[in-house]
């Protein structure tokens, strides 16, 4: 989906997807199931035919959608918030507990209107691992998402471009595969050589303009 479609889908149509959707969290599983109807956004053997699918779109756009429509529902609590809140654990991701700190943090001091941050309980999201199928974000039908990471291909790919990747999922972003490797949402584009683990300036502005106006909906 081109970055101008995005910005039509979600921030202006919002405020209105929100309503319908669930607020209450309930935990990732474990194991989840064969990748088959998952944002594959990384995986290695992706090719030009799954990439930008209308399937992958849906699906970017359900997470983002019930991750935001979480994070709405806690923050009408406390409407004073200025910044919106994700919370994430990382209980079924243990081997990759460093990553996701360091993609938090990137996240968080490259956008301004949402924070990522990590939580004992149950998240507003889950990171999970496991073997095969490639990295991918998703939901789990309850209003829950979740970011599967890949044993296999974090052994090829730079771990922490494909946590901060999978993250930026979790924030609005659509895969851009033929991008730079300057661009972070590229994925497995630019090659497994491709080291680079932060958003570009375009990027962290696509997501801090999604996350305003989702702070003015709750509003």
């Amino acid at each position: 989906m081109k970055r101008s479609v995005l910005s039509a889908t979600l921030g202006l149509g919002l405020a209105a997807a929100l309503v319908t959707l669930p607020a209450t969290a309930v935990a990732a599983p474990a194991a989840p199931a064969a990748p088959s109807a998952q944002n594959h956004s990384l995986r290695a053997d992706a090719g030009p035919a799954h990439a930008g699918s209308e399937e992958e779109t849906a699906d970017n756009q359900a997470f983002f959608r019930a991750v935001m429509a979480s994070a709405m529902a806690r923050q009408a609590a406390d409407p004073w918030l200025q910044t919106v809140t994700v919370t994430y654990d990382t209980a079924n991701a243990p081997s990759f507990t460093g990553d996701i700190a360091d993609a938090a943090r990137i996240w968080n001091g490259s956008v301004h209107s949402v924070r990522l941050q990590e939580t004992s309980g149950t998240g507003d999201f889950s990171y999970t691992e496991g073997d095969g199928g490639g990295s991918y974000a998703s939901t789990d039908g309850h209003g829950h998402g979740y970011i599967f990471i890949d044993h296999r291909q974090a052994q090829e790919y730079y771990s922490l471009r494909i946590v901060a990747h999978e993250t930026g999922h979790v924030l609005g972003l659509p895969d851009d595969y033929s991008g730079p490797c300057s661009e972070l949402m590229s994925g497995h584009g630019p090659g497994p050589s491709c080291a680079n683990a932060h958003p570009d300036a375009n990027e962290s502005a696509q997501v801090d303009a999604l996350w305003a106006n989702g702070a003015a909906a709750a509003d």
